[in-house]
């Protein structure tokens, strides 16, 4: 594979500004589709309400012709909260309400409902569920904040959703995706099975997660710092009685089972792993997090990384390296897919650039719907790794956080 080109600083801006010009002028050509809003009407009456006691809310676009008993269902990412104050700041944020969200989506990437741009799923039934719970879909608890309530309701506003969009022909669907980005791509993880459950057998039912692979992996500087993050998030959101019971039996701390690597063994539908092996939340916040790095040295690697030295280089393949040992017991397992790539990403599905595009990244000469459409129709074999970092040529180096 050929040698990527260094990658600066300045060429970064150019090319930034380069994307912004060229992707406002395909906006344009493209007629970019925007999709509504729809409140879930009288979920309220069942608790299933954001943070701040809004209701819940996803964007759906119908399908059409072969597709239309096919369902893409995406969860929206966005972090989480772990602790009263984060809870509280959140709810009044677009993050833990409805009211104050964009009542407006942009419709890309896998959820683009143009054959060109999303060969295999552009006439399904496609839908975004709004994160606004902060648990990734999992908690079920409250605490009072001075003369409020903060709502902690994710798996009831899960439960709600799918019971509205059953209503909508969900129930009677023939084959159905449930994906998500970052702390969507998590709740994927938590909320897999039970959709084929719900479904029944009728339906051909698989799941990915886009860059919702989060490790349970020290710093740089040998502390772990997700664990108790992940732990208080789990206790205070009252997560525990909704993770996966298997993995639950399989250990004596709780919430280990919010972490995908000790839940994937215990799925049973198939699955779908997209991810960078240098992922960039994970990166800044799990691996190199500002309480590891006290004195800035790894400040210009974390925004540009042509200019990590080759000791940073050579700790960030302990971070690739963790991703892959934890998949390792997935490698040729059929029902398992992956796309994991070396590029300096987060969240590659909504992102046209990345999903179907000229010049997106590719493994084994395949794009990324390419690969997820092998797998989902089974056409193919569907496991790609990417080479260390920094052969691929073809990355998109992304760094947002």
């Amino acid at each position: 594979m050929a040698r990527r080109r260094p990658w600066t600083w300045a060429a970064g801006v150019l090319a930034a500004v380069f994307v912004v010009v060229v992707s406002a002028a395909a906006a344009v050509a493209e007629k970019r589709l925007l999709v509504d809003m729809t409140l879930v009407p009288d979920a309220a009456s069942t608790g299933a309400v954001c943070l701040d006691g809004s209701p819940p809310a996803y964007h759906l676009h119908r399908g059409s012709g072969a597709g239309a008993r096919g369902w893409l269902l995406q969860f929206e990412g966005g972090g989480w909260c772990n602790n009263a104050r984060s809870c509280a700041e959140r709810a009044g944020t677009r993050r833990g309400s409805t009211s104050l969200m964009n009542k407006l989506e942009v419709f890309s990437g896998v959820l683009s409902n143009d054959s060109a741009m999303n060969p295999d799923f552009y006439n399904w039934n496609r839908v975004k569920l709004r994160y606004c719970d902060g648990g990734s879909f999992a908690g079920d608890s409250e605490f009072t904040n001075g003369s409020s309530v903060i709502y902690m309701r994710g798996q009831r506003i899960w439960d709600a959703v799918i019971t509205d969009l059953c209503q909508k022909g969900l129930d009677k669907a023939e084959k159905v995706l449930l994906s998500g980005c970052s702390a969507g791509g998590l709740a994927t993880f938590f909320h897999c099975d039970n959709l084929q459950e719900r479904l029944g057998g009728a339906a051909t039912v698989k799941c990915m997660s886009d860059a919702g692979f989060f490790l349970d992996v020290d710093d740089i500087s040998g502390n772990n710092t997700i664990r108790p993050f992940f732990s208080s998030l789990v206790a205070l959101q009252g997560a525990e009685k909704n993770l996966n019971k298997d993995c639950l039996n399989s250990t004596l701390i709780p919430y280990q089972c919010f972490f995908p690597q000790y839940v994937l063994p215990n799925i049973k539908t198939p699955y779908f792993i997209l991810n960078s092996a240098y992922d960039v939340y994970q990166f800044h916040h799990i691996f190199v997090p500002p309480s590891s790095d006290p004195r800035g040295q790894w400040s210009r690697c974390n925004t540009d990384p042509s200019t990590c030295s080759i000791s940073q280089i050579a700790t960030l393949q302990g971070l690739r390296s963790a991703m892959l040992t934890a998949l390792k017991p997935f490698e040729g397992e059929p029902m398992v897919g992956m796309f994991v790539n070396s590029c300096f990403a987060h969240c590659q599905s909504e992102l046209q650039d990345t999903w179907f595009a000229p010049n997106s990244p590719t493994l084994q000469n395949e794009t990324i719907a390419e690969l997820v459409g092998d797998w989902y129709f089974e056409r193919d074999a569907a496991q790609a790794i990417d080479c260390a970092y920094p052969c691929d040529s073809s990355c998109h180096n992304i760094i947002p956080f």
